[in-house]
């Protein structure tokens, strides 16, 4: 195997590369001349002198390369839909150069704050690592057009993508980040900051999301629940999920570092590495403990909410956090009995696959329980109001109700009813801490 740029798209990888070479290098020209006057204006101007032309030629090429990049995605996603690693290496390195330049947008706009530096320079530095990646993978596994892929219907693929980033789930966790976004004001926030907070912890949520079912696409085959996911069912690449979630993950982050705040950015990221690597990589295969542990990754959305709405943590957060960690496992665990022999053909170490229906049963019951308690800690060291405490007791005795007969009655009918009942209570249990707040 040897390098070799005889496709079209390898050659264009490689004059990418030197297209964003000469971009940085009249920028750092440009910059170490500190003349602001050299070519006062965009993006025309009478340029003074050899520093102008340079500026100039600098912006013109910013635009340039910036199409060069646009030019080199499509046509990635046009041949290399199936290359695990080509598609997913160009996804990154356009999506870390706009970033780059988004970064660097903010950093002439806010004065060169020392966080957004630190980010512009790894941004930066991860671009290049990228983009010498993508041009040697060009140059060695680069294939000409001509490679059979099934009809391309749009209607289609916009419905896989989206079901690629778990709609629903994806809702529920931002109900509880504005949750999060509200108790943390104790008001209502600026449509701005719902606005950018939210689609961040959209994009990180949904492109994890995405991640996870790259990760389980093999097994995902073998349960009835997921078996027509697109992935699974081969109607997206397995390349074209991974790009697609690297893609959302990454703007996802810079967003919430952008317009939101750097505390809000690394607990999404924080949130991304949890679900991803510690849950789908290792958690979900490797113990019966895996909801409990894995409970942590949705449980970080109305902290990144609350981070948004202050630019700190403190214990109302945490609790929080808290309240999402321990309705993960009951929850989940209704699903499981349902889906018990799903789990089993598959080889996921689920609770009643290991244990037994009747241990589950008790197991949802008993931490029904220490989650209604843990609900009402938040009234009695004055976090909350009265609201908020007449709606947890009434939601708590219905889940504990709904725990109970799960319990008591065998069969899935109540099991689904239960996980059911569990997501309108976590919508229900937060709305009622954002009424509390602006009450």
């Amino acid at each position: 195997m040897k390098l070799t740029y005889s496709t079209s798209f390898a050659r264009l990888a490689l004059f990418v590369l030197v297209s964003v070479i000469l971009l940085v290098a009249a920028g750092r020209y440009v910059a170490s001349t500190n003349n602001p006057v050299a070519c006062a204006g965009w993006p025309l101007c009478i340029p003074k002198g050899v520093t102008g032309l340079v500026e100039i030629f600098h912006q013109f090429s910013a635009v340039f390369t910036s199409i060069l990049m646009l030019v080199l995605l499509f046509e990635a996603w046009r041949i290399h839909r199936d290359h695990h690693i080509i598609l997913p290496l160009t996804t990154v390195t356009v999506t870390l150069f706009f970033a780059q330049a988004y970064t660097g947008a903010l950093l002439t706009l806010r004065g060169f704050p020392q966080p957004l530096h630190i980010l512009h320079i790894i941004t930066a530095t991860t671009l290049w690592i990228s983009l010498a990646g993508l041009v040697v993978a060009a140059g060695l596994f680069s294939r000409t057009p001509g490679a059979e892929f099934p009809p391309f219907h749009l209607g289609q693929r916009l419905k896989d993508f989206f079901i690629l980033v778990k709609p629903i789930i994806v809702a529920l966790l931002l109900v509880t980040t504005y949750a999060g976004l509200v108790m943390g004001g104790r008001q209502f926030p600026s449509a701005a900051l719902t606005f950018w907070t939210l689609l961040g912890g959209a994009l990180a949520a949904g492109g994890a999301s995405a991640l996870n079912q790259y990760i389980d696409r093999n097994l995902d085959q073998f349960m009835q629940r997921t078996a027509s996911r697109p992935l699974a069912a081969g109607r997206l690449t397995p390349a074209e999920g991974l790009s697609f979630g690297l893609a959302a993950c990454i703007t996802g982050v810079y967003i919430h570092a952008g317009f939101v705040n750097f505390l809000a950015a690394t607990l999404s990221l924080a949130g991304i590495f949890y679900y991803v690597i510690l849950y789908s990589v290792y958690l979900k295969k490797a113990t019966v403990q895996n909801i409990v542990i894995g409970g942590g990754a949705g449980a970080i959305p109305p902290m990144v909410g609350w981070a948004a709405a202050t630019g700190s943590l403190n214990a109302a957060a945490w609790m929080l956090f808290a309240i999402v960690f321990f309705w993960t496992p009951p929850h989940f665990w209704a699903l499981a009995i349902v889906r018990a022999k799903d789990y089993a053909r598959a080889g996921v170490p689920m609770l009643p696959v290991v244990r037994g229906e009747k241990e589950t049963r008790w197991q949802i019951f008993i931490y029904t329980i220490g989650l209604v308690a843990l609900t009402l800690v938040m009234p009695l060291f004055s976090m909350t109001g009265t609201f908020y405490f007449v709606s947890a007791v009434l939601l708590g005795l219905g889940l504990i109700y709904a725990a109970w007969r799960v319990y008591r009655v065998e069969g899935n009918k109540v099991a689904w009813q239960m996980y059911r009942y569990s997501s309108m209570y976590l919508a229900f249990i937060f709305l009622a801490l954002m009424i509390d707040a602006v009450l």
